[in-house]
């Protein structure tokens, strides 16, 4: 007769059984779900390394695009005056295409003189420069033969150095600036068919998802749309103002071309992390030999304020809501737009991140991107 204790045992086994025969259909099944997570993994690495090699190999066909979107969103708000006038939006389209025109050339024979003369002393001001760099190369080779182990050899170095003249140089490069050229003059074109068909555009656009995905497609492209206006409107509003500012000081410092310097300036200050670099550069190399150090430290004083000013209160109100990216990620942006395509990279990376950041947030699978990328 069997024991209650052995019904337990036996009972106990029964009870193992039954366990194992229910989990024994999860391990195929949990397999299976990491095997296709994996697989999801590296068809998503290989996308995305496919994206970025046909963004480095397209990069010119790709900058015009973008480059001619940008000049479209700055010229809609007069086509859409005009087109509240009873004017046809494609003849208004034409009318912004020759209005920017008139003024890329105007703005181009205006500053001509300037420009003419500012080139004609830069002799003069590399000669200051060279000046300037002589008396810190003497400094450093009296703190040289100060150093023990630094004597100089008897042995002397031959150089032989070829010399490379103009016509090679543009025979060499005659090619690349004829693409550049021939890309460059599709950008009319393109800005004045992206106006006169932009309600086209937009809704075919939104057609080509399906049925249930339209209203999010919709959405989308609105709020890229609205994000990029921010983006132009702030850094025209932050360029206008430094500019002001730099040719204010300069002014009153008699910083010669001081009215070509500011504007550069304050514009170039607006380049994403190397703008206060590149704003720099322009009013110190023209100011070395005409002013004095309190001068000098004057300029470096209001183009440090000012960016500092700009970047900290006028940039976040005018267009840090709109982005709402973290610095980690305009960081890595700049970075990887600016290898892909150079400087023209570094002035698209922010836009082209936020447009990014805002088609993740409205696409559930890819939230999680979205929120990386946000503050």
């Amino acid at each position: 007769m069997p024991t209650k204790r052995h019904e337990e045992e036996e009972q106990a086994e029964v009870r193992k059984h039954e366990q194992a025969e229910a989990l024994w259909p999860r391990h195929p099944r949990r397999r299976a779900t990491e095997t296709a997570a994996s697989i999801l993994m590296g068809q998503t690495v290989v996308a995305t390394a496919v994206v970025l090699l046909l963004c480095y190999v397209a990069k010119l066909v790709l900058v015009v695009l973008l480059v001619s979107v940008l000049i479209a969103f700055i010229l809609a708000p007069l086509v859409n005056l005009l087109e509240m006038t009873r004017i046809p939006r494609p003849v208004g389209s034409f009318i912004a295409v020759v209005v920017l025109g008139a003024l890329i050339y105007g703005g181009l024979y205006f500053g001509y003189n300037r420009v003419t003369g500012f080139v004609q002393d830069l002799p003069k001001y590399s000669s200051r420069i060279k000046h300037v760099v002589m008396r810190f190369r003497e400094q450093a080779q009296k703190i040289e033969t100060v150093l023990p182990g630094n004597a100089s050899d008897d042995k002397q170095t031959v150089r032989v150095q070829q010399q490379t003249s103009w016509s090679d140089v543009v025979t060499n490069n005659l090619g690349g600036v004829a693409e550049v050229l021939l890309m460059i003059s599709f950008i009319p074109f393109l800005v004045y068919f992206m106006l006169s068909w932009q309600d086209h555009v937009r809704a075919a656009t939104v057609m080509l998802f399906k049925m249930e995905n339209r209203n999010t497609a919709y959405v989308t492209l609105g709020r890229i749309s609205a994000m990029i206006h921010s983006f132009i409107n702030g850094n025209l509003a932050v360029g206008i103002f430094t500019s002001i500012i730099s040719l204010i000081v300069f002014g009153a410092l008699h910083l010669p071309y001081f009215y070509f310097l500011g504007f550069i300036s304050g514009f170039l200050s607006l380049v994403p992390y190397l703008g206060v670099v590149l704003a720099l550069i322009p009013p110190v190399v023209a100011g070395i030999g005409v002013l004095h150090s309190g001068g000098m430290v004057a300029i470096i004083a209001t183009v440090l304020g000012v960016h500092v000013f700009a970047l900290n209160v006028l940039y976040p109100k005018l267009i840090g809501k709109r982005l709402q990216l973290n610095p980690l990620a305009v960081t890595v942006s700049l970075l990887i737009w600016g290898f892909l395509w150079g400087a023209p990279g570094l002035i698209l990376a922010v836009p082209i991140t936020g447009a990014m950041k805002i088609i993740f947030d409205n696409v559930e699978s890819l939230r999680p991107y979205g929120a990386w990328l946000g503050e």
